[in-house]
């Protein structure tokens, strides 16, 4: 098993498969939150769930993950230089998503690893930051054998109340790598709410009104558009669907 980089007071992240190997240059620090519990049922993570903390610094956002009022937290804490707290061990669950769904998953929080960005919402995400985030992602990908549209943001799967990690954020980037997925770029299609809805499930997403699906949608995979839905966002929508259909039977005809 190829060695992980330590820091003072640090250790070996979690690992559940006997073959797992670590990127060499990723560096983990341990700083224990105390808010996690059981996963409950017996899972195991399937997905990886994305965030930005909204909070003005890293040390601010550590120390409310970290706090017994606030009882929120997630598994990793990725600073803007690149550093990288573990906050929970991965075979806990961290109280990171919150009231939301995914294909049929509704407990997120049991079936998910949450990583947090440090970002106030309205910064570009550091490089260092997005290094780092690219090495976790590559090895929990690589240990719990993850497809990679199993990635998500934390407004994917909780459009009714959540907007990170935002438009800023580079899925692109990371689809690029096979760290998550990204739509072709289709001919338009005629706009048609009920079949963009139906194949946005047909995703992953899910079953809200079309006013808030649209702007989560959008956020990541067509950022900065705006107005009524349009061929665009319906022939982005229809590849997610027909090369990413989750496994749950909704896909129409």
């Amino acid at each position: 098993m190829a060695m992980v980089s330590l820091v003072a007071g640090t250790r070996r992240p979690s690992v559940w498969l006997p073959d797992a190997k670590m990127p060499s240059d990723l560096v983990i620090q341990e700083h224990p939150s105390p808010n996690f519990g059981e996963r409950r049922d017996g899972a195991r993570p399937d997905l990886v769930v994305i965030h930005y903390t909204a909070m003005a610094s890293a040390e601010a956002a550590l120390e409310r993950l970290c706090s017994t009022e606030y009882e929120v937290s997630a598994h990793y804490l990725i600073c803007e230089q690149g550093q990288v707290f573990r906050l929970v061990d991965e075979e806990m669950r961290a109280w990171h998503a919150g009231a939301g769904q995914w294909g049929e998953v509704t407990d997120v929080n049991s079936r998910s690893i949450g990583i947090e960005l440090a970002n106030p919402g309205t910064a570009p995400f550091a490089a260092a930051q997005m290094d780092a985030l690219e090495s976790l992602l590559a090895d929990i990908r690589s240990r719990y054998a993850l497809p990679p549209e199993r990635v998500i943001g934390h407004s994917d799967m909780a459009p009714l109340r959540k907007i990170d990690p935002g438009p800023r954020f580079d899925w692109k980037r990371l689809a690029l790598q096979g760290l998550s997925v990204f739509p072709k770029e289709l001919d338009d299609i005629e706009p048609d709410e009920v079949r963009f809805v139906q194949d946005l499930q047909a995703f992953g997403y899910p079953e809200v009104p079309l006013e808030a699906l649209l702007p989560a949608f959008r956020s990541r995979f067509h950022p900065h558009h705006h107005g009524p839905l349009d061929g665009r966002d319906m022939a982005l929508a229809r590849d997610l669907s027909s090369r990413f259909p989750i496994d749950r039977g909704k896909l129409t005809a």
